[in-house]
């Protein structure tokens, strides 16, 4: 029920997400924009990637005996964290309803996709102590 530094990244990358759902993401002549009056296909795609860092910390919280719900998700939240990341930067890039710059919305949705990303590759890797001593034969006597 603790959670490891991976998982504590997802959760700061949820944060970001979330907040870029709230915040304007473009400033035009007429006012702000925010992702509710500009989505579209990279706004799913983020929804989709907070989808999985969702699942992901829920799983971590809630680990039984076998860790393969946890490590499953991870890995769909890798798949998903580059995918949000990829739209993230996408909305970064365009200027919808003839948006004249960006606000904090945008970067806060890149950069919680990219916490995302990389808060469920770090998850994925195996902090297990060894099982077995490392081998130290004896050295062969000379003959």
């Amino acid at each position: 029920m603790k959670l490891r530094g991976g998982e504590l990244t997802v959760l700061a990358g949820i944060g970001c997400v979330v907040a870029a759902l709230i915040v304007p993401s473009y400033e035009t002549p007429v006012g702000n924009l925010d992702i509710w009056d500009t989505f579209g296909a990279a706004a799913v795609l983020l929804l989709a990637t907070l989808s999985a860092a969702l699942a992901l910390v829920l799983a971590a919280l809630l680990e039984q005996e076998s860790p393969a719900l946890p490590v499953s998700t991870a890995v769909w939240g890798v798949l998903l964290g580059l995918i949000g990341t990829i739209a993230a930067f996408v909305r970064v890039l365009e200027r919808p309803e003839h948006a004249s710059g960006l606000a904090a919305g945008a970067w806060l949705g890149l950069g919680g996709a990219m916490l995302i990303l990389l808060g469920a590759w770090l998850t994925i890797r195996d902090e297990r102590p060894s099982r077995y001593r490392a081998a130290r034969p004896e050295p062969r006597p000379r003959p």
